[in-house]
């Protein structure tokens, strides 16, 4: 089970007069991570270290930004994964306060920051969800839209033409079910499609 977070989540620490700023928010792709992460740059000019985790879409990512190597962007990325988190970015931005921490305080305190914040998280199941397309007679489309209904998807298109075109997605667990349900009870009035395309029907 895979659980991502729903609103951005902050923390703050200061460690022997360096400042740690920290964030932990929902992101979709790597992409969306960088753009975070320039923003944060053209945020705090003054700061020594922009670093960050990403764990999204199949992609991970451990940035030091300067700090010594695996230092920051590693152990940040460890807490992500140890809490089973999937398409979330962690960033902590630090301004240097004169005194150095050696490699053991800079891990245990970029740690505590992405671990700080994670403890403010409302976490929420990612489910999967699969999309459906069907056409069918507007007989059946009564059918169609209750056994629907039942499997807790939500309708994305409906178009009526020769036939009801119908579109909507569901959790990946339900398809197969709901699949079998309307072959059985569509007695051959209820025809898939791949994608939005319709496809000639006989």
């Amino acid at each position: 089970m895979s659980l991502t977070i729903s609103t951005p989540v902050h923390s703050e620490l200061l460690i022997r007069k360096s400042r740690f700023i920290g964030c932990v928010q929902p992101v979709t792709d790597r992409a969306e991570a960088q753009k975070v992460v320039t923003e944060l740059r053209v945020q705090h000019p003054g700061a020594a270290h922009v670093c960050w985790a990403l764990i999204a879409g199949g992609q991970s990512a451990a940035v030091d930004d300067g700090e010594p190597s695996g230092t920051a962007g590693r152990p940040m990325l460890e807490v992500l994964r140890h809490q089973g988190l999937e398409g979330v970015l962690a960033t902590v931005v630090r301004y240097y306060g004169g005194v150095k921490l050696g490699a053991g305080g800079l891990v245990r305190a970029y740690t505590d920051c992405v671990a700080q914040a994670l403890l403010n998280a409302e976490k929420i199941e990612i489910v999967k969800t699969r999309t459906l397309y069907c056409n069918t007679t507007r007989a059946y489309e009564g059918l169609v839209r209750r056994a629907i209904a039942r499997a807790g998807a939500t309708i994305l298109n409906v178009e009526h033409g020769t036939y009801v075109e119908i579109d909507f997605s569901l959790p990946e667990t339900a398809a197969a079910g709901l699949i079998a349900e309307l072959n059985e009870a569509g007695r051959g009035q209820v025809v898939w499609r791949d994608t939005r395309q319709p496809e000639h029907q006989a």
